[in-house]
C-alpha cells in the first residue's frame, strides 16, 4: 500500500527522487501516466495490469471508453529508478502536471500521485472546505 506525502525537487534533467518507502512498494519498474486533477499517476506493475484488464473490457463502441483509454495509455511510460533512487519524468508528463522544480509525491493506496507543489497546495486549500461533505457522501455509501 502506498501512503504518505513527500516533497522533492526535480533536477535540471527532469529526474525526481522517489521516496524509499514508495520505491519498495512500487518495485523495480512501474508505470507513470497522466492523471486526473492535473497530476501524474504512478502504478506498480500489478496494479497497472489490473487497470489494463478493466479498461480492455470496456466497450470500444463507447466514446468515453475510447477517450479515457487514449488519455491513460497514450501518456504512459515505464519508470525505473536509478542508483540514487531518481526516476526520469518525460517532458510530456512534466508538461501535463506543470512540473518544473518542486514536486509532491503522495501515496494514495493503490497508486502514487506526483503533483506540482503549488498545485498540490491549491488543491488542498480548495478541497479542505469540501472534506466534510465528502465524508457524509462516503458514509451514505457505507464507507
Amino acid at each position: 500500500m502506498l501512503l504518505g506525502e513527500y516533497e522533492h525537487t526535480l533536477d535540471i534533467k527532469g529526474r525526481l527522487a522517489m521516496p524509499a518507502k514508495l520505491r519498495e512498494s512500487l518495485g523495480n519498474k512501474f508505470i507513470i501516466t497522466k492523471g486526473l486533477d492535473g497530476c501524474l499517476f504512478v502504478y506498480d506493475m500489478e496494479q497497472w495490469h489490473t487497470l489494463e484488464a478493466k479498461l480492455a473490457s470496456l466497450p470500444m463502441s463507447r466514446k468515453t471508453a475510447r477517450d479515457f483509454t487514449r488519455f491513460l495509455f497514450g501518456g504512459a511510460c515505464e519508470g525505473e529508478c536509478d542508483k540514487q533512487g531518481r526516476v526520469l519524468i518525460p517532458a510530456n508528463l512534466r508538461a501535463h502536471a506543470g512540473l518544473d522544480k518542486n514536486a509532491i509525491i503522495v501515496g494514495v493506496g493503490s497508486r502514487a500521485e506526483i503533483w506540482d507543489a503549488a498545485k498540490w497546495a491549491a488543491y488542498n486549500e480548495e478541497s479542505a472546505e469540501d472534506v466534510n461533505d465528502l465524508a457524509e457522501q462516503l458514509a451514505d455509501l457505507g464507507v
